[in-house]
């Protein structure tokens, strides 16, 4: 059976750390594969705020984002109460969206956790439908009016 790969850039637009906390444990006493996701989704609302966002919902007006798929490749295991380091960059930008990547790795081995990529659709929440990506979170993402489409949808 063939495994997903997500390659990662050289470079990131953001840094984080997000400590494992008792509740992103599962079974076997490690984090779980949902937490993954989770401790994306902290990071990536810390990353908007970063850019002056103030969430998820609105970049401009009433368009915001919505998950349009994830990924995760689990790399190794990390335990309660490891700080992981999370980068973020973004890349495969549409007229809809784009792709953020994530690296997370273990701050006190060096050890890489997991790699993640979420599909980032922009939505319209007045209109209920997809929207362009605003050119503010663009300029945000130092994509400016440079704006190179890998799939012009």
């Amino acid at each position: 059976m063939a495994r997903i790969t997500i390659d990662l850039p050289e470079t990131f637009l953001f840094t984080t750390e997000i400590p494992v906390r008792a509740s992103d444990l599962n079974y076997g006493n490690h984090l779980g594969h949902d937490s993954v996701l989770t401790i994306a989704q902290e990071a990536r609302i810390l990353f908007y705020r970063h850019l002056g966002f103030q969430n998820e919902l609105s970049f401009e007006g009433p368009v915001g984002q919505v998950i349009a798929d994830a990924a995760v490749v689990y790399r190794s295991e990390s335990f309660l109460g490891d700080i992981l380091v999370c980068s973020i960059a973004a890349t495969d930008f549409t007229r809809y969206g784009f792709d953020l990547l994530y690296l997370i790795v273990n701050k006190a081995t060096g050890k890489e956790v997991a790699r993640v990529k979420t599909g980032i659709v922009c939505f319209d929440y007045e209109k209920r439908k997809i929207a362009l990506v605003p050119q503010v979170l663009l300029n945000k993402l130092g994509r400016g009016n440079s704006l190179q489409l890998t799939n012009p949808r």
